[in-house]
């Protein structure tokens, strides 16, 4: 069967190209795209036409307007961008039963799936949290604990599930820490000792448990705090 042929307006052209350059990162983040009157030599089009195409960017997250300094690439990715956005327009309390969905998921996933080096990981960065949660050393501590959420997700080796996790791993991570910073309680884990543990032993239903048991304890800080809204 023939289909019918798909014409794209102009702006829709400026804007697949313009994407396309901040896709293959011949614009990196955080640089400002070529001023206008390049951008409407290059492509050879009007001034509405352009800013039509970068307003449509700005919308999903690509592009950011700053008034006076130019348009900048916010994010490579609109999936990324998308995710981000919506994530951001989330309540601490839809957010966090997201996450406990994903990471439920994923560490059921991991308890079959993880590989030896996957293990030797998982107890890298669970030792790294132990440290820093002696310490006291918040950064350290934040930064350890989403690389062991990160490769627990690696160790479910379902790339769809990394993918969505990647997209919203910084939104979700600035939320939680919003919320629960170095509480004690939270901390009590000290780096996800027993989840570890789970996994390691392939026990899923303890592993899921433990899921559960941490998400709980952010959604109880969440509430106290007032942010569950």
């Amino acid at each position: 069967m023939v289909e019918k042929i798909e014409r794209k307006s102009l702006a829709e052209q400026v804007y697949d190209q313009i994407k396309a350059e901040i896709t293959s990162g011949a614009w990196k983040i955080g640089e400002r795209i070529p001023k206008e009157a390049d951008l409407m030599t290059q492509f050879g089009i009007s001034r509405n036409t352009l800013r039509e195409a970068i307003r449509a960017l700005a919308h999903i997250g690509l592009l950011e307007t700053k008034q006076g300094d130019g348009t900048f690439v916010r994010n490579n990715s609109e999936l990324h961008a998308i995710m981000q956005k919506r994530v951001r327009e989330s309540s601490v309390q839809e957010i966090l039963e997201m996450r406990h969905a994903l990471d439920r998921e994923a560490v059921i996933l991991a308890c079959e799936r993880r590989t030896d080096e996957d293990l030797k990981m998982l107890k890298k960065y669970k030792q790294l949290c132990y440290l820093a949660n002696k310490d006291n050393d918040v950064t350290a501590f934040l930064k350890a604990d989403s690389a062991l959420h990160l490769t627990i997700v690696k160790a479910a080796h379902n790339d769809l599930l990394l993918d969505m996790y990647v997209n919203i791993l910084e939104e979700i991570q600035f939320s939680i820490t919003s919320t629960t910073e170095m509480n004690p309680a939270v901390n009590k884990h000290n780096g996800h000792a027993t989840l570890v543990s789970a996994i390691e032993k392939r026990d899923k239903e303890g592993a899921a448990h433990e899921v559960t048991e941490y998400i709980t304890l952010f959604k109880q800080i969440a509430a106290k705090n007032g942010d569950n809204k």
